[in-house]
């Protein structure tokens, strides 16, 4: 037809061809094809293909997989997966594999059952696979070989292992589980002898899913599992059994039914014996350097045992007599004076003015009535601290009241109320108070190191902060800056690279971060801000001229990030955390295709080692947070929601979903994916970095002015000249 629109050469082709991606297929004993996969054909019919080359009857009990380590059936959910070049295997179905593994389970042939053994476990951690295996009822018939109790050895390892994986997907409740099979699995943790590590690993898991996932299953497990077991495998030579001994115990913990269980358990771990095993066998065994999944364990466990005070951060009841009795000795202790029983410790009565005279030297702002100042959080915890400092550092506590008792009154520093003010500041820096959060990892081994850690650490504060005070010479209207100095000084402690070990440590350290060096790191701060927020017109068009320069250098190292790759941690479709589980994601050197794909904690993979691809130009958009496909769920945790991103295809592949372990790495990821494409940058990251660079920048270019004032506007032009006769025009 005449006036018909000619396409460019190749155009039409490259669009229908868009959809085939070019592969080979292997199969046992038959020679590799290479075929043209078309994503628009239904997998059946290229499986009919196939069969068909190779003469193999009944396509249907066919399936392709790929041929990484992972071995993963091929759906119409992961077909986009497959990209040119890719080897994929055809091999038996799903429902077929299920059904011989089944057969071969049921011969009671030990060759045959551990051949079979060792194929589910490969296979277990496939869905499809799972799914076809648990509807022919394979896990109930794991379950019954469990509960008879005639398996050891391989047959049992490889058989709890498999039963880990299979119940791993969500197909099936944990609440299937009966006492009998609990009894047998806890008797793998109960025995003293030395065992299959691949067994008592894969017997803390079950177990530990059981408390955290099953409804009333706390008491069946309490009931079959001793601590005293528990501590024993955190001595285990084996990290994978200590990681998995710490994750049950922080289950048990976590799932007690009741306060008082709680209190029972945490004074059990918090004994001496016990935190002398987390340090030598955990801490010091690995030399500082702990895994990914254990830091998370320890710093669970430790949120726990800090957040058991925070039932103690409450107001104090003003008629509390055990209160007005603790309040009664911390005068008693600082002045050495005998308590007087006729007369009320904080109404006044015959001895009312010399009470209020001592309750004002001890710092508290409330002098006739002092129980008045623990009427609001902190209150009683804050009491407990400083009855425990009176009590254990008598001498340091006596000399703090005193000493400040001599001052003149705006120049002291008053204890009472200072520690009030630093008890809410300490439980603050803790998170005393917040679950722990499913990316955590940040714990202090020094809290391992003493009976009563954080009474310990109020104790090094007050001190810190009766020193910083003196260095100061701060009076009462300094009071919320040296709290502003101390909260940076205890920061800047805590943070410290490798993680103190000990608390003696730790004061060691503050001892080195004195007011002046504070002030030394503050003013380093506030001069690069000052010079940020000059508002003189040159700098802020050097610093216009300037940026764009910045942003394509920070664009460069977001990608290089990229490129780099980095290890994440495993979630579900349905955003839970798997347990040590990670997954490696990174950018190709043509910054055109990202690889990625399972590995272990700490490995770095090459890009051949990464078998899935995902290429830039088939990215849609970027979402985070609550945007994401698998953090729709409100009751996810916010901190979860916030690391969260996800890359979604143009295509009907399922979205590529990340949880970054920390604020950095999701502002560097985000940035860098934003870079390709063609988006802005925009995270905080991007704005600190852009801040330094240009800082930096500034002052290299007016290194030459330096003396010279640079005024905030530009000289005005002058008056044009009367006449131009200077002007020469050459021709």
């Amino acid at each position: 037809m005449k006036g018909t629109r000619q396409s460019k050469p190749g155009t039409m082709s490259a669009i229908k061809d868009a959809h085939i991606v070019k592969i080979a297929v292997e199969m046992d004993e038959q020679v590799p094809q290479l075929i043209e996969f078309d994503q628009q054909r239904p997998l059946t019919a290229i499986i009919q293909d196939l069969c068909n080359t190779w003469a193999l009857a009944e396509p249907e009990q066919y399936s392709l997989q790929f041929s990484d380590n992972a071995r993963s059936y091929i759906t119409e959910k992961n077909r986009n997966d497959i990209k040119n070049g890719y080897v994929l295997r055809l091999t038996h179905s799903p429902a077929k594999t299920a059904q011989d593994i089944l057969d071969k389970l049921h011969s009671n042939k030990p060759d045959d059952m551990r051949a079979a053994l060792e194929r589910l476990q490969r296979l277990s951690s496939d869905y499809t696979f799972a799914l076809e295996f648990i509807n022919k009822q394979g896990h109930q018939l794991l379950i019954n070989m469990v509960e008879a109790g005639t398996y050891t050895g391989d047959h049992l390892a490889l058989t709890l292992q498999s039963f880990v994986e299979l119940m791993d997907h969500g197909i099936v409740l944990w609440d299937i589980l009966e006492p009998k099979f609990v009894g047998r699995v806890a008797n793998q943790v109960n025995v003293n002898t030395i065992q299959d590590t691949r067994t008592l690993q894969a017997s803390l898991s079950i177990l530990e899913s059981l408390v955290l996932n099953g409804t009333g299953r706390y008491a069946m497990v309490d009931q079959e599992v001793t601590l005293p077991n528990l501590i024993m495998h955190m001595q285990s030579t084996s990290v994978e059994i200590q990681q998995s001994a710490v994750a049950l115990i922080n289950a048990l913990f976590l799932k007690a039914e009741s306060t008082t269980k709680r209190k029972t358990l945490a004074a059990t771990l918090s004994s001496r014996h016990i935190r002398n095993v987390i340090v030598t066998a955990v801490l010091q065994r690995s030399q500082q350097h702990v895994g990914t999944e254990m830091a998370h364990q320890l710093y669970v466990l430790q949120t726990l045992l800090l957040n058991l005070l925070d039932e103690r951060r409450v107001g104090v009841d003003p008629n509390d007599a055990e209160a007005r009795e603790r309040i009664l000795e911390l005068r008693r202790i600082a002045f050495d004076v005998e308590a007087d029983g006729t007369c009320s410790t904080t109404s006044g009565g015959r001895k009312g003015g010399g009470y209020a005279k001592d309750y004002k030297k001890l710092g508290f702002q409330n002098h006739t009535n002092p129980i008045e100042d623990f009427s609001e959080p902190p209150g009683i915890l804050a009491l407990d601290n400083m009855v425990y400092f009176a009590r254990n550092h008598t001498e340091s506590y006596t000399k703090f009241v005193l000493e400040n008792s001599c001052r003149a009154d705006e120049h002291e520093c008053p204890f009472g109320r200072s520690s009030i003010r630093l008890t809410r500041l300490l439980a603050e820096i803790l998170k005393i108070g917040e679950p722990p959060t499913e990316q955590g990892k940040t714990y202090y081994p020094m809290f391992f190191t003493h009976d009563h850690p954080f009474e310990e650490f109020f104790c090094i504060g007050i001190m810190l902060l009766n020193k910083t005070w003196k260095e100061m010479r701060a009076t009462t209207e300094d009071f919320v800056k040296v709290f502003s100095v101390v909260q940076e000084q205890i920061s800047r402690a805590l943070a410290t690279e490798p993680p103190l070990m000990s608390l003696d440590k730790f004061r060691s350290k503050l001892a080195m971060l004195t007011y002046s060096e504070i002030m030394n790191l503050w003013q380093q701060e506030q001069s690069t801000r000052e010079e940020w927020e000059s508002q003189a017109r040159p700098i802020i068009e050097l610093r216009e001229q300037v940026t764009p320069e910045i942003m394509d250098l920070i664009q460069q190292q977001r990608v290089q990030f990229l490129c780099e790759g980095t290890l994440f941690t495993k979630y579900s479709a349905k955003g839970h955390r798997i347990k040590d589980k990670f997954w490696y994601c990174r950018l190709s050197p043509s910054q055109k295709v990202f690889h990625y794909g399972d590995c272990e904690e700490n490995a770095t993979p090459s890009l051949e080692e990464l078998p899935h691809k995902l290429p830039v130009i088939e990215i849609r958009s970027l979402a985070t947070g609550r945007e994401c496909p698998y953090m729709k769920d409100t009751r996810k945790a916010k901190s979860t929601a916030s690391l969260a991103f996800s890359l979604i295809p143009d295509s009907n592949q399922e979205p590529l979903n990340f949880v970054a372990s920390n604020e950095k790495i999701f502002d560097y990821w985000t940035d860098g994916i934003n870079a390709l494409l063609g988006k802005k940058m925009v995270s905080k990251e991007t704005k600190n970095d852009l801040e330094t660079l240009l800082s930096m920048e500034i002052k290299l270019r007016l290194l030459d002015t330096e003396g010279v004032d640079i005024p905030e506007s530009p000289p005005p032009l002058p008056k044009e000249p009367p006449n131009f006769d200077f002007c020469y025009e050459f021709k």
